[in-house]
């Protein structure tokens, strides 16, 4: 951080701050001086380091100066000569009157003589401090020694000299003006690789022409040059490409031997630089396969992240020229890190096209196929995660490409007996999906459903079987080869009768153990979390010996297993099915009234035998009322069916199947949107203008891949914001009565907030020390501190601070601003108004699936519920879906609930949010709110879950605050 002004001193440099402990006292002056005449080598290294530490805080030392020069620049110890070094540096050096003190021909004549020291190490760490000096007084007389130490011996010595030659020409070039001309000779007689990379760094930012004559001369050396020299070239090449583009050639062949150094370092590299010379589709695609080949090597996996974000904007600038890659990309699927598997799946499916689809597809299988079989609970668990990725992959493939969509069924359900529990849920919902799109395949997907079915062991993936084969079974044959598959899964009937006899079988054989059988004996009840968030109470049933214990429930039919576990949602959904085979076999011709009547009168045995087990006590708990309900009204739908035959199969059979169908168009339809949001535009009107680079100003030039360009980037200016959004951040610090005058501009940009301040000097005097303080709240931390400087009458100055964030909580940054003035000992302080740091600089929306979201929702621990009402009056012109658009524009959450089930009126509105920081935290939120009248007001819940407290209580300030924002 620089501070720049009017009217003062040449600008002091800004340091780090230095922590020093509470329980450590600051020694006086006197003690200091005392260790610094009469201490031994290690005495005077402690008190120079407490010297050091208190001038860069502040601290006043300026009487020590001749003590150090008298005691400790004399001495001959290594490790004093270095504290020498850094005390030089940040000693004040000027009077106050601006001119430099005498003591500095002391300084400059122990730093002549270090440069002329016949140890190497000390002529090196001489040198490296010259880069820092910005006295010309000071380093005129250095500037002999320091030329005779490009002649030196030790390349140590000669490349640090380099350094220091370049630093002095880019800050004082009138004292060495033939500093170019001197480096072109010392790169060509020069050996050592380090010292040639350091002198064409400095050819290049002093003399770009001579950089480049130099690299004419030694083409064809590039490939034998070690990393570092290799690195210097890129940059030359990227710095040069612009300005000397009639060595466009020379500089696209230099690149190309790059790609195939062995350094990954000069690989990423080279690539970087070749897409930003040339868009020719063979110079991207051996950009795009050196980063693959990054991927696939490297063993660092943030590596492999950074490489793959690279291809990925590459593939953004270059659509269609690397789909023919997609296939050595899938070789990174080798590593074990999940983050880098997702990323490059991400990838995989945007080059995916018709012509290498099926081979993407038959990749993905073989990876399929090694996650099922993996030994070790820790490997079985990365492979279930990993499964689940792939088909969530092949899922979303098989819906963009609908030729591999029978294929991918296949797949699917052939091996989904095998999955893990999440897999096989995603597995089912795919093939759910694919039945309502794709109606050829639903007779094969039936037949695989029904052939399967006994290997279905957990609730969900039951249930989505059966509303498949309850909705898609359509022919008499495969109502009846559905209905037998059912009878063989639920087992014999009925089903309590059944239960009983088993029992008492294995009470007489002693299976069930000597014990006699005791009833379960419920104890208080306990608060439960719901999937989907809700509360609900529960029973806790204890039991000496209960009847589900004394029964083997893992050998019974899977139906039967799942029912006397107490899932009685898969109940409901079975007495569904079973009325929707029913109904829909009653409207098929030819077929006999006895065997309908047979159905009719076995499926009305099977849901009653599903009651009655849910009040019996085979079970650990009894079956709640929705179920009890919903499988009553499938009995009673069964009853009077020849009454309501058409009323009835409207309500199972149509209605149900157009929602679903209703469903899938909608996300369909969702997801072509966001992809069109976020999709380039590439055309372009008639009468636009047509930029030609080569004849285009240096400002106005294409500067993606330049130094600019990154520059940009890492200080936020890359998104270009018009100067009145820029005034909407801008924060008044003081008020304008104030001395100093002070406001600033808050720049946030990732992890980073930049303070651009304004300074102005209100007073017709000098105020000399003029410093900002600055202090923070929260995870934020004060990067540097800065300079103090003297601020003319009626001056400005701007002063820039850096600050680093590292979570996703609302911060606090306050300070004050200390100056000296008009008096010798005048000492003022003005109180800075507060800056705070709004969390929704850091919180995106994003997107997830049912599963991910109660998955999170149930291992969140943080809930931060906001209850809403408002006005009559506000409420009167806004319905409950703008209402929903307020918060999610207040909180910047997307909303996961499909469009469709938000349509209607019916006065009650629940939705699911979910955001993501982009620390990678993630935010949920339940709204359910509700209108009774078109003049009540609106009231409810906003239910927030987050794994931090801060996220949680943020965005409930938030939504309390969007509350009061609503427009009446």
């Amino acid at each position: 951080m620089m501070a720049t002004s009017a009217g003062k001193p040449p600008a002091e440099a800004c340091y780090m701050l230095i922590h020093q402990s509470l329980d450590v006292e600051t020694p006086n002056l006197q003690i200091l001086k005392r260790n610094l005449e009469r201490g031994t080598d290690d005495i005077k290294v402690e008190a120079l380091q407490q010297i050091i530490s208190g001038t860069v805080q502040g601290e006043n030392y300026d009487q020590l100066l001749m003590h150090v020069i008298r005691f400790v620049m004399p001495t001959r110890n290594k490790a004093l000569k270095k504290l020498l070094l850094f005390y030089w540096e940040v000693c004040p050096k000027y009077a106050a009157d601006g001119t430099l003190k005498q003591e500095t021909i002391l300084i400059c004549n122990a730093l002549r003589n270090d440069l002329q020291h016949p140890n190497e190490y000390i002529r090196g760490a001489t040198l490296r401090f010259l880069c820092k000096l910005r006295e010309a007084e000071i380093i005129e007389p250095l500037i002999g020694p320091t030329r005779e130490c490009l002649e030196h011996r030790h390349a140590y010595v000669r490349k640090n000299a380099v350094i220091a030659v370049a630093a002095i020409h880019r800050c004082l070039p009138h004292l060495i003006p033939d500093a170019p001309e001197l480096m072109s000779s010392f790169l060509a007689a020069e050996a050592d690789m380090t010292c040639r990379r350091n002198a064409l760094a400095m050819l290049t930012a002093s003399a770009p022409a001579a950089a480049v004559h130099w690299l004419k001369e030694n083409a064809q050396l590039v490939a034998s040059f070690d990393e570092l020299l290799q690195l210097a070239v890129i940059d030359l090449i990227r710095r040069c490409a612009r300005d000397f583009a009639a060595e466009k050639t020379l500089f696209v062949r230099c690149i190309f031997e790059l790609l195939g150094a062995p350094a990954s370092a000069v690989k990423y590299e080279a690539a970087t630089s070749l897409v930003g010379l040339t868009t020719n589709p063979a110079a991207v695609k051996a950009a795009a396969a050196c980063y693959i080949a990054l991927a696939a090597k490297e063993s660092d996996n943030n590596v492999k992240i950074i490489v793959l974000e690279r291809l990925d904007q590459l593939r953004t600038r270059h659509e269609g020229i690397l789909d023919d890659l997609v296939m050595d990309l899938l070789r990174v699927l080798s590593t074990p890190d999940l983050g880098v598997r997702r990323k490059a799946l991400t990838i995989v499916m945007k080059l995916a096209s018709r012509r290498n689809v099926n081979d993407v597809i038959a990749m993905l299988r073989k990876e399929l196929s090694k996650t099922v079989t993996s030994a070790g609970d820790q490997q079985q668990d990365k492979s279930s995660d990993y499964r689940l990725l792939l088909i969530q992959t092949i899922h979303t493939c098989a819906g963009e490409f609908p030729e591999v969509a029978a294929d991918v069924v296949d797949l699917f359900l052939d091996s989904i007996s095998e999955f893990g529990a999440s897999s096989a849920t995603d597995a089912i919902i795919f093939v759910r999906e694919v039945a309502e799109k794709f109606p050829g395949l639903r007779q094969n997907i039936i037949k695989h459903l029904v052939s399967s079915f006994l290997d279905f062991k957990t609730g969900k993936v039951i249930r989505g079987a059966l509303w498949i084969l309850g909705e898609y079974a359509e022919s008499g044959a495969e109502i009846r080869d559905v209905w037998t598959k059912l009878r063989e899964a639920i087992g014999e009937l009925p089903l309590l009768a059944a239960e009983q006899r088993e029992l008492e079988s294995a009470k007489e054989s002693g299976e069930a153990g000597d014990k006699p059988y005791e009833p379960t004996v419920a104890v208080p009840a306990s608060r439960r979390v719901l999937p989907d968030g809700t509360y609900a109470t529960e029973s806790a049933l204890t039991a000496s010996a209960s009847a589900s214990t004394a029964l083997k429930l893992d050998t019974k039919p899977p139906l039967r297993a799942v029912l006397l576990h107490s899932d009685f949602f898969t109940g409901t959904v079975l007495a569904s099915t079973l009325a929707k085979l029913v109904l829909r076999f009653a409207r098929l011709e030819g077929e006999s009234n006895e065997q309908l009547n047979s159905l009719r009168a076995e499926a009305v045995l099977i849901m009653a035998g599903v009651i009655r087990v849910g009040q019996s006590t085979f079970v650990s708990n009894a079956i709640d009322e929705d179920s009890y309900d919903r499988v009553l009204a499938c009995i009673r739908a069964l009853e009077y069916m020849d009454e309501d035959a058409a009323v009835l199969t409207d309500a199972f059979i149509s209605d149900t199947q157009s929602a679903f169908a209703r469903l899938v168009k909608g996300e369909a339809k969702r997801e072509r949107e966001e992809k069109k949001l976020h999709s380039k535009e590439t055309a372009v009107q008639v009468d636009d203008a047509i930029g030609f680079r080569l004849v285009a100003k240096k400002s106005t030039g294409d500067a993606d891949d330049s130094i600019e360009r990154d520059i940009e980037l890492a200080t936020g200016e890359a998104e270009g914001r018009a100067a009145v959004s820029k005034l909407d951040t801008v924060v008044q610090l003081t008020g304008f009565s104030d001395a100093v005058y002070a406001e600033a501009y808050v720049c946030v940009n990732q992890y980073d907030i930049l303070l651009d301040i304004m300074v102005v000097n209100q007073t017709n005097t000098m105020l000399r020390n003029l410093s900002i303080e600055f202090s923070t709240v929260g995870d934020l931390k004060l990067v540097e501190k800065p300079a103090s400087y003297t601020l003319a009458p009626y001056s400005f100055s701007s002063v820039k601070a850096s600050i680093k964030v590292s979570s996703t909580e609302t911060g606090l940054i306050f300070g004050n601003i200390v100056y000296d003035g008009p008096g010798v000992n005048d000492s003022h302080c003005i109180v800075l108004n507060d800056i705070r740091v709004d969390i929704m600089e850091y919180i995106r929306p994003a997107r997830c699936d049912e599963t991910q979201f109660h998955a999170m929702w149930t291992e969140f621990e943080w809930e931060n519920k906001v209850n809403m009402s408002t006005t009559k009056e506000a409420a009167e012109n806004l319905d409950l879906r703008a209402y929903l658009k307020h918060i999610m524009d207040a909180t910047n959450m997307a909303c996961l609930t499909p469009e469709n089930a938000l349509a209607g009126d019916c006065g009650f509105l629940s939705a699911n949010l979910y955001a993501r920081s982009i620390f990678g935290e993630d935010a949920l939120a339940n709204i359910s709110i509700e209108k009774p009248t078109d003049f009540s007001p609106i009231t409810g819940h906003i239910r927030i879950r987050a794994k931090t407290q801060g996220i949680a209580l943020n965005l409930g300030d938030k939504i309390s605050a969007a509350k009061v924002s609503l427009p009446e």
